[in-house]
This record gives C-alpha cells, structure tokens and sequence, in this order.
C-alpha cells in the first residue's frame, strides 16, 4: 500500500485482532494509515457520527474545542472570513465564534454538503477532530491549501501519534472511522509539500500558516 498522503510505498505495521485491521507506517511521512481494505463504508461512518452527542449548547463539547476558538480570536478579527470544515452534526465552533460577532460558515460532507464553498476563499478554516477521517488526506490538504487567501492559516485539532504511544493500548485507533494518524513529522511534510509558512504543534492542536 503507498501512502495516501506521500505516495510512498508503506510498511507493515500493526493488525488489530479485535476489529481486523491492518495498519501501515509510511517511512517517509512517518503518518500511520488503515489498510483501505479496512475502510469504513459511508453508511457506516455516518452511523459512527451520528451517535456523537454533540450539542452546541453542552458546555464540555464547548470547552473541548475552546482552544481552536482561541486561536482564531488571537489571530482573526470577525471582518474576517472563515469555515468550519467537516462541522458534523453540532457545529460549535462556528456556534461560539457567530455568538462574538465572527463571520464563519460551515461544511460537511455527510450533514451540510455545501459543495459550493470549495469555490470560494476564506482567511482561516478550523477542522476539530476530522482530518483523521481523511481517506484521501493529499487531495484534501490540496484543496485546503488552496481554499485559504494569503496570511490566512488552517486550525486543526487531532490526536498526534509518536514512538512513546503504545499503538497496541490507544484508544484512538479503536474509532472504526480514523484512518490515517499522523505524526510530528507528518505535518512537517505537508508544510513543506503544501508551501505553507510555519507549522506550531501545540498538544492535539495543529496550527499552519499560509
């Protein structure tokens, strides 16, 4: 399997017993991928995503992506423009950045399919907890890159894998729907392949500059 990302040929790595899954390690990007033999269909995604209790008004989930919401009202004025990419079926972030003021719109490819904001350009997009969920994270980064206007920056919120993670015990690739990990490394690869700016990994939080 090449990488879904880089294109290079992948390694085997790890095969779930439970679910029967195998994983790769791509030894380039050094991201962690699903076999795609493994996918998930699209109905059964959206089955995953619609047992998500995501209630914009529930002031954990608020709290939980209150970082991301951060860093748009350190960096981004509401003259700017921005989107909510893959918002799911509770769109807090753009809940809590319309309620100080911001102008921010959302899409989702199961719940607000809005195909027509790949048209248009945007100062920031913020994506929490989505591009795990890439089966083809190139074209996606492509299209992102290529969505934001200059000085304007992509926000993301995932779990980063590293050596110290015990593959075998996370919890985060139990999710039948997270298909490609990535590590430290990988976002250093997408900053160069992608000609943005500056990359800062802070924890879970990804930010890239244009």
């Amino acid at each position: 399997m090449n990488c879904t990302l880089c294109s290079i040929k992948t390694e085997p790595f790890y095969f779930y017993e439970k679910e029967e899954r195998q994983y790769h390690r791509c030894p380039n990007c050094k991201a962690v991928l699903m076999d795609i033999s493994d996918y998930p269909t699209p109905d059964e995604e959206i089955h995953r995503y619609e047992s998500h209790n995501n209630d914009v008004e529930d002031p954990r989930y608020q709290k939980f992506v209150s970082p991301l919401v951060d860093k748009i009202l350190e960096h981004y004025s509401p003259d700017n423009k921005g989107l909510d990419f893959g918002a799911g079926t509770g769109p807090v972030i753009t809940k809590m950045l319309t309620d100080e003021g911001y102008d921010i719109i959302t899409y989702d490819p199961f719940f607000d399919n809005n195909t027509t904001v790949f048209d248009e350009t945007f100062d920031y997009i913020v994506s929490c907890e989505v591009i795990e969920h890439f089966h083809e994270p190139h074209m996606e980064f492509e299209r992102l890159r290529g969505m934001l206007n200059p000085g304007g920056a992509l926000f993301l919120k995932t779990d980063v894998y590293t050596e110290d993670v015990d593959f075998h015990a996370w919890y985060y690739k139990s999710d039948e729907t997270h298909v490609f990990f990535y590590h430290p490394e990988t976002f250093r690869w997408i900053k160069k392949a992608f000609n943005f700016s500056k990359l800062e990994i802070d924890g879970r939080h990804i930010s890239l500059f244009a």
